[in-house]
């Protein structure tokens, strides 16, 4: 391989067989060394081979200014990721977690956290990409010596979900966008109001709607784990949204044969009633 350019002295740029450009990484494999030096094979720890050009450029522009270590942290947890999980994982991975381990990392030595909103959607909705999370945070003990919260592992599971749903085709976006706005519409003539769309508040009930729409399309249904004695509680202490939830569910059964779980209605019903009594 011959070096196109040095990023720094541990990633530098080259081509493949066919003229594509490549990031190759090992520990000191630019050290002294220039554009159209040859790379010793036994100097070469990782390749990536990223199709889309602009992915390629934003990792060329991040890799440049971090520290090999933290590549290599990212690189494991992606790769056991995809060992994990069904579903391809868009090569904006790369880019999103890498970023995110070296914030988090630095955050934590300076003892600065940063509270996951979404944490209990996370955890409830994906468990697979929540679980990858916490291996993240042990591995990331393991090296830094830093015990990370469990709203990292969130944080970690929510840049796996994006990277699988970037893979989704337009259709299914349209569909997924849709969607979403037909259950906002609902809720809102049913309360007669409008929300705040620039709020925390409803930016957590549409990243919960998302994640609903989204296994709902592509006809994942949730495992109906509902506590009958919870589900109760929530109806009569919240009984405008459940009655909103109801009319959510006549909907889509109505337009997509759709049926929601308990399990669904219940978090929707809490989603819904925590937006409205936060826009009043």
């Amino acid at each position: 391989m011959i070096i196109n350019k040095v990023l720094n002295n541990n990633v530098v740029i080259t081509n493949d067989e066919h003229q594509n450009e490549m990031i190759v990484m090992g520990r000191g494999i630019a050290f002294k060394k220039k554009i159209g030096d040859t790379i010793p094979a036994e100097t070469i720890d990782k390749v990536y081979r990223l199709d889309n050009p602009i992915v390629l450029n934003q990792f060329q522009e991040l890799v440049a200014d971090l520290p090999v270590e933290y590549l290599e942290l990212s690189d494991q947890i992606i790769e056991y990721a995809r060992k994990e999980l069904s579903s391809p994982i868009n090569d904006t991975i790369y880019i999103s977690l890498t970023d995110h381990m070296h914030s988090a990392i630095e955050r934590a030595k300076k003892g600065i956290t940063v509270k996951n909103v979404l944490l209990w959607d996370i955890k409830r909705f994906f468990p697979d990409e929540y679980r990858v999370g916490l291996k993240a945070i042990d591995k990331i003990s393991a090296r830094y010596g830093v015990r990370l919260p469990e709203d990292e592992a969130g944080f970690v599971a929510l840049h796996l979900v994006n990277a699988q749903t970037d893979n989704e085709d337009q259709g299914n976006i349209a569909a997924l966008t849709q969607t979403m706005q037909e259950i906002i519409n609902i809720v809102k003539y049913f309360f007669k109001t409008t929300f705040d769309e620039d709020s925390v508040y409803f930016y957590r009930f549409t990243t919960h709607l998302r994640f609903f729409v989204s296994r709902m399309l592509n006809q994942s249904q949730h495992t109906d784990e509902t506590d009958e004695e919870l589900l109760a509680m929530v109806k009569q202490k919240y009984h405008n949204a459940f009655q909103c939830v109801q009319k959510i569910n006549t909907f889509l059964h109505n337009k997509y044969a759709y049926q929601m779980s308990s399990d669904e209605q219940l978090y929707l019903t809490i989603h819904i009633a925590r937006l409205v009594q936060k826009n009043r």
